[in-house]
Protein backbone atom coordinates (compact mmCIF):
# COMPACT_ATOMS: atom_id res chain seq x y z
CA UNK A 1 0.00 0.00 0.00
CA UNK A 2 1.17 3.72 -0.75
CA UNK A 3 1.89 5.85 2.10
CA UNK A 4 -0.96 8.08 0.62
CA UNK A 5 -3.17 5.28 0.82
CA UNK A 6 -2.44 4.93 4.44
CA UNK A 7 -2.79 8.45 5.27
CA UNK A 8 -6.30 8.95 3.67
CA UNK A 9 -7.35 5.48 5.60
CA UNK A 10 -5.88 7.21 9.07
CA UNK A 11 -7.77 10.34 8.46
CA UNK A 12 -10.65 8.94 7.77
CA UNK A 13 -10.75 6.84 10.93
CA UNK A 14 -9.36 9.57 12.55
CA UNK A 15 -12.55 11.90 11.58
CA UNK A 16 -14.36 9.35 12.41
CA UNK A 17 -13.48 8.85 16.08
CA UNK A 18 -13.89 12.72 16.65
CA UNK A 19 -17.17 12.08 14.79
CA UNK A 20 -18.27 9.93 17.26
CA UNK A 21 -17.09 11.80 20.64
CA UNK A 22 -18.91 14.75 19.72
CA UNK A 23 -21.87 12.72 19.05
CA UNK A 24 -21.54 11.32 22.41
CA UNK A 25 -20.52 15.07 23.89
CA UNK A 26 -23.66 16.43 22.27
CA UNK A 27 -26.15 13.55 23.67
CA UNK A 28 -24.94 14.72 27.79
CA UNK A 29 -21.49 12.43 28.19
CA UNK A 30 -19.03 14.76 29.63
CA UNK A 31 -16.53 17.07 27.82
CA UNK A 32 -13.33 15.23 29.17
CA UNK A 33 -14.19 11.99 26.72
CA UNK A 34 -13.24 14.67 23.65
CA UNK A 35 -9.41 14.59 25.20
CA UNK A 36 -9.75 10.81 26.19
CA UNK A 37 -10.46 9.97 22.64
CA UNK A 38 -8.69 12.09 21.11
CA UNK A 39 -5.16 10.79 22.86
CA UNK A 40 -6.19 7.23 21.90
CA UNK A 41 -6.43 8.20 18.02
CA UNK A 42 -3.00 9.97 18.34
CA UNK A 43 -1.52 6.94 19.64
CA UNK A 44 -3.21 4.39 17.81
CA UNK A 45 -2.66 6.18 14.54
CA UNK A 46 0.77 6.44 15.34
CA UNK A 47 1.00 3.17 16.14
CA UNK A 48 -0.47 2.09 12.63
CA UNK A 49 1.51 4.45 10.89
CA UNK A 50 4.91 3.11 12.27
CA UNK A 51 4.14 -0.46 11.89
CA UNK A 52 1.84 -0.92 8.30
CA UNK A 53 3.92 -1.82 5.76
CA UNK A 54 3.93 0.68 2.76
CA UNK A 55 5.70 -0.14 -0.48
CA UNK A 56 7.37 3.38 -1.38
CA UNK A 57 9.08 3.96 1.81
CA UNK A 58 12.30 2.08 2.52
CA UNK A 59 12.79 1.33 6.47
CA UNK A 60 14.73 -0.27 9.49
CA UNK A 61 11.94 -2.50 11.11
CA UNK A 62 13.21 -2.44 14.53
CA UNK A 63 12.83 1.39 14.44
CA UNK A 64 9.59 0.64 13.18
CA UNK A 65 8.48 -1.14 16.52
CA UNK A 66 10.02 1.00 18.93
CA UNK A 67 8.64 4.11 17.67
CA UNK A 68 5.57 2.12 17.44
CA UNK A 69 6.03 1.31 21.10
CA UNK A 70 7.09 4.49 22.49
CA UNK A 71 3.57 5.61 20.88
CA UNK A 72 1.38 3.70 22.76
CA UNK A 73 3.42 4.27 26.09
CA UNK A 74 2.81 8.09 26.21
CA UNK A 75 -0.89 7.16 24.33
CA UNK A 76 -1.92 4.64 27.30
CA UNK A 77 -0.79 6.54 29.42
CA UNK A 78 -2.07 9.95 28.86
CA UNK A 79 -5.54 8.38 27.72
CA UNK A 80 -5.62 6.42 30.62
CA UNK A 81 -4.87 9.79 32.92
CA UNK A 82 -8.07 11.76 31.11
CA UNK A 83 -10.20 8.49 31.40
CA UNK A 84 -9.88 8.20 35.22
CA UNK A 85 -10.33 11.57 35.53
CA UNK A 86 -13.76 11.67 32.97
CA UNK A 87 -14.95 8.96 34.89
CA UNK A 88 -14.83 10.91 38.18
CA UNK A 89 -17.31 13.12 36.51
CA UNK A 90 -14.62 15.55 35.92
CA UNK A 91 -15.67 18.14 33.00
CA UNK A 92 -13.10 20.18 31.13
CA UNK A 93 -13.74 23.95 31.99
CA UNK A 94 -12.17 24.81 28.88
CA UNK A 95 -15.10 23.32 26.52
CA UNK A 96 -17.81 24.29 29.34
CA UNK A 97 -16.49 27.64 28.58
CA UNK A 98 -16.62 27.46 24.80
CA UNK A 99 -20.26 26.22 25.08
CA UNK A 100 -20.98 29.22 27.05
CA UNK A 101 -19.31 31.39 24.32
CA UNK A 102 -20.63 29.68 21.14
CA UNK A 103 -24.40 29.70 22.85
CA UNK A 104 -27.17 27.81 20.61
CA UNK A 105 -24.53 27.13 17.91
CA UNK A 106 -22.07 25.17 20.25
CA UNK A 107 -23.12 21.84 18.20
CA UNK A 108 -22.13 22.88 15.21
CA UNK A 109 -19.32 24.86 16.40
CA UNK A 110 -17.92 21.55 18.61
CA UNK A 111 -18.30 19.23 15.58
CA UNK A 112 -15.94 22.17 13.48
CA UNK A 113 -13.58 22.34 16.35
CA UNK A 114 -13.27 18.58 16.76
CA UNK A 115 -12.63 17.94 13.11
CA UNK A 116 -10.10 20.57 13.76
CA UNK A 117 -8.67 18.66 16.44
CA UNK A 118 -8.56 15.37 14.04
CA UNK A 119 -6.46 17.42 11.55
CA UNK A 120 -3.78 18.21 14.03
CA UNK A 121 -3.84 14.31 15.16
CA UNK A 122 -2.92 13.30 11.44
CA UNK A 123 -0.52 15.65 11.34
CA UNK A 124 1.13 14.50 14.81
CA UNK A 125 0.98 10.57 13.02
CA UNK A 126 2.86 12.20 10.26
CA UNK A 127 5.82 13.02 12.95
CA UNK A 128 5.59 9.57 14.32
CA UNK A 129 5.67 8.14 10.49
CA UNK A 130 8.69 9.80 9.57
CA UNK A 131 10.78 9.23 12.63
CA UNK A 132 9.63 5.49 12.04
CA UNK A 133 10.72 5.18 8.44
CA UNK A 134 14.00 6.76 8.67
CA UNK A 135 15.86 4.55 6.33
CA UNK A 136 19.44 4.48 8.35
CA UNK A 137 20.34 0.65 9.00
CA UNK A 138 20.73 0.29 12.71
CA UNK A 139 20.93 1.74 15.95
CA UNK A 140 22.10 5.92 15.33
CA UNK A 141 23.06 8.00 18.90
CA UNK A 142 19.96 10.02 17.77
CA UNK A 143 17.30 6.87 18.02
CA UNK A 144 18.89 6.87 21.41
CA UNK A 145 18.55 10.04 22.50
CA UNK A 146 14.89 10.50 20.57
CA UNK A 147 13.84 7.55 22.68
CA UNK A 148 14.84 8.87 26.28
CA UNK A 149 13.55 12.24 25.34
CA UNK A 150 10.49 10.19 24.33
CA UNK A 151 10.62 8.14 28.10
CA UNK A 152 10.90 11.11 30.21
CA UNK A 153 8.35 12.99 29.67
CA UNK A 154 6.20 9.90 29.64
CA UNK A 155 7.83 9.84 33.32
CA UNK A 156 7.61 13.80 33.59
CA UNK A 157 4.09 14.49 32.76
CA UNK A 158 3.25 11.14 35.03
CA UNK A 159 4.75 13.09 38.05
CA UNK A 160 3.29 15.98 36.86
CA UNK A 161 -0.03 15.00 36.93
CA UNK A 162 0.52 12.72 40.55
CA UNK A 163 1.97 15.80 42.41
CA UNK A 164 -1.52 17.93 40.88
CA UNK A 165 -3.66 14.87 41.89
CA UNK A 166 -1.85 14.62 45.75
CA UNK A 167 -2.30 18.52 46.02
CA UNK A 168 -5.97 18.64 44.89
CA UNK A 169 -6.73 15.68 47.51
CA UNK A 170 -5.88 17.59 50.42
CA UNK A 171 -8.71 19.64 51.55
CA UNK A 172 -6.16 22.23 53.30
CA UNK A 173 -5.60 23.13 49.51
CA UNK A 174 -9.16 24.15 48.86
CA UNK A 175 -9.01 27.21 46.99
CA UNK A 176 -5.31 27.36 46.38
CA UNK A 177 -3.02 26.99 43.37
CA UNK A 178 -0.54 24.14 43.03
CA UNK A 179 3.23 25.25 43.46
CA UNK A 180 4.61 21.87 44.54
CA UNK A 181 7.33 19.92 42.63
CA UNK A 182 7.20 20.10 38.79
CA UNK A 183 4.08 23.08 39.46
CA UNK A 184 7.04 25.22 40.90
CA UNK A 185 8.85 25.42 37.84
CA UNK A 186 6.77 25.40 35.53
CA UNK A 187 3.13 26.49 35.60
CA UNK A 188 1.87 23.95 33.22
CA UNK A 189 4.77 21.12 33.26
CA UNK A 190 2.68 18.89 31.79
CA UNK A 191 1.83 20.46 28.54
CA UNK A 192 6.05 21.26 29.09
CA UNK A 193 6.51 17.68 28.71
CA UNK A 194 3.63 16.87 25.92
CA UNK A 195 5.54 19.31 23.76
CA UNK A 196 8.81 17.95 24.49
CA UNK A 197 7.91 14.42 23.69
CA UNK A 198 7.30 15.19 19.78
CA UNK A 199 10.66 16.68 19.84
CA UNK A 200 12.24 13.19 21.08
CA UNK A 201 10.23 11.69 17.73
CA UNK A 202 11.92 14.73 15.54
CA UNK A 203 15.64 13.91 16.58
CA UNK A 204 14.84 10.18 15.32
CA UNK A 205 13.63 11.49 12.18
CA UNK A 206 16.39 13.87 11.41
CA UNK A 207 18.82 11.43 12.62
CA UNK A 208 23.17 12.31 13.64
CA UNK A 209 23.43 13.21 10.17
CA UNK A 210 20.50 15.48 9.24
CA UNK A 211 20.82 14.33 5.60
CA UNK A 212 17.81 12.27 5.33
CA UNK A 213 15.45 15.77 3.75
CA UNK A 214 11.92 13.88 4.97
CA UNK A 215 13.33 13.74 8.21
CA UNK A 216 13.23 17.30 8.49
CA UNK A 217 9.51 17.58 8.34
CA UNK A 218 8.90 15.75 11.81
CA UNK A 219 9.46 18.83 13.04
CA UNK A 220 5.78 19.88 12.53
CA UNK A 221 4.99 17.81 15.49
CA UNK A 222 6.73 19.97 18.11
CA UNK A 223 5.77 23.26 16.17
CA UNK A 224 2.25 21.94 15.80
CA UNK A 225 2.17 21.14 19.97
CA UNK A 226 3.88 24.08 20.79
CA UNK A 227 1.37 26.52 19.15
CA UNK A 228 -1.44 24.80 20.51
CA UNK A 229 -0.61 24.57 24.06
CA UNK A 230 0.84 27.81 24.27
CA UNK A 231 -0.68 29.86 22.01
CA UNK A 232 -4.47 28.28 21.37
CA UNK A 233 -5.95 25.12 23.17
CA UNK A 234 -3.88 24.50 25.80
CA UNK A 235 -2.35 27.66 28.65
CA UNK A 236 -4.63 30.13 27.76
CA UNK A 237 -7.90 29.45 28.06
CA UNK A 238 -6.89 27.27 31.15
CA UNK A 239 -5.21 30.14 32.62
CA UNK A 240 -8.67 32.08 31.52
CA UNK A 241 -10.38 29.65 34.43
CA UNK A 242 -7.68 29.78 36.96
CA UNK A 243 -7.82 33.81 36.82
CA UNK A 244 -11.63 33.24 37.21
CA UNK A 245 -11.90 30.66 39.80
CA UNK A 246 -8.17 31.17 42.07
CA UNK A 247 -8.27 35.48 41.04
CA UNK A 248 -5.57 36.45 43.43
CA UNK A 249 -3.92 33.46 44.56
CA UNK A 250 -3.28 32.82 40.45
CA UNK A 251 -1.96 35.92 39.72
CA UNK A 252 0.80 35.74 42.34
CA UNK A 253 1.84 32.50 41.29
CA UNK A 254 2.13 33.55 37.40
CA UNK A 255 4.71 36.38 39.06
CA UNK A 256 6.62 34.01 40.62
CA UNK A 257 6.58 30.98 37.75
CA UNK A 258 6.95 30.62 34.50
CA UNK A 259 3.95 30.01 32.31
CA UNK A 260 5.62 26.99 29.92
CA UNK A 261 9.15 26.78 30.34
CA UNK A 262 10.37 25.12 33.61
CA UNK A 263 12.95 27.68 35.35
CA UNK A 264 13.61 28.93 38.94
CA UNK A 265 11.09 30.82 40.79
CA UNK A 266 11.58 35.06 40.35
CA UNK A 267 11.43 36.74 43.44
CA UNK A 268 7.87 38.61 44.44
CA UNK A 269 8.83 42.19 44.19
CA UNK A 270 8.35 44.19 47.42
CA UNK A 271 7.67 48.31 47.49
Amino acid sequence: MPAVALFLLLAAAISLGMAAVWLAVVKGAGSGWVDTVWSFLVGGAGVAAALFPVSDWQSDGQRRLLMAAVAALWSCRLGLHILRRTLRGGEDPRYAKLQEEWGERWRGRLFLFLQIQAAAALLLTTTIFTAARNPAIGWQWSDIAGIAIIVITVVGEGIADAQLARFRSDDTNRGKVCDVGLWGLSRHPNYFFQWLGWVGYAVVAIGPAGDWGWGWLALAGPALMYWLLVHVSGIPPLEAHMMRSRGTAFTAYARRVNAFWPGAQKREQTT
